[in-house]
Order: C-alpha cells, then structure tokens, then sequence
C-alpha cells in the first residue's frame, strides 16, 4: 500500500472541521484504511485522522500499541458520548507539526461512539493512552490541533 503524504501546519485544511462518513461509502474506503495504517506506521506514529492527508472525513486509525487488544483500530465518524471529570497533562506529538511537543490535558477516561470498518456500530471506554490518542485525533477531525490547547 502506498505511503500517503501528510499534511503539516501551516496547511490550511487542517484547521477544517471534517464531515461524516455516510455508512454507504464505508466499504469503499478499505483501501484508504489500510494506506492511513501503512502510513501511520510508516511515521512511528500512534494514530492518525484523515485530514492529516488530505481527506476531509471524520475517520481516524490507533495504533495496536495503545489499543486494549493489540490490534489497530479504526475509527469512523468517532464523538465522545461521556467523559471522567479527571483531566491528565501529558506530553503530546503531531505529524502534524514535527518536532514539536506539548504538554496537554485530556480526559482521564473517555466513552466513543464510532462505526466500524464494516460499518457497524461500536460504543465503548477507553482510558490511558487508549483515550488520549483519541482524544488527540477527534482534535484533528475538528480542526483543532496541539498548538490550540
């Protein structure tokens, strides 16, 4: 699969916030799946949002080494249904904007509602690096990245 291009700031879709993957297109998007994995991968990254290259939809790949299962996710029209009061700081990356880190606060611990690859929905919990990767990453899907918090 083709390594993707990923987009840095100052590019100006990336401060645009993403539009919903409508569950019909879901299966056309496989090979995109997999090229965003190859590329995530390709840049030692933890996750990656479509409008990172380029694509103007709310979709997001996590990598297996923060996921609870050990295996990569991938996240279509992801929102935070509930959130922990708790907020952690950490440090934070962007193959947005390389060489770059920022302490940020996140939610502690996290609930997501998603759809699957195959189109199907998933609602779950996430805490860690699990919830800070997607937190991270629904960022990007609103245009928002680590320079703004």
């Amino acid at each position: 699969m083709p390594i993707l291009k990923i987009l840095t700031i100052p590019e100006p879709s990336l401060r645009q916030k993403s539009v919903a993957v409508k569950p019909t297109e879901i299966l056309k998007l496989k090979p995109l799946f997999l090229d965003m994995i190859d590329t995530m991968y390709s840049a030692d990254g933890v996750g990656l949002a479509a409008p990172q290259i380029g694509k103007n939809i709310r979709l997001a790949t996590i990598n297996k080494e923060v996921t609870p299962d050990k295996k990569d996710w991938i996240l279509i029209n992801p929102k935070i249904t509930k959130h922990s009061w708790k907020r952690i700081k950490d440090e934070e990356g962007c193959l947005s904007i390389p060489g770059m880190k920022k302490e940020v606060a996140r939610y502690a611990k996290i609930t997501i509602k998603a759809l699957d690859v195959k189109g199907r929905p998933l609602n779950f919990q996430a805490e860690n690096l699990f919830a800070r990767v997607i937190q991270h990453e629904i960022d990007h899907l609103d245009g928002i990245l680590i320079v703004d918090k």
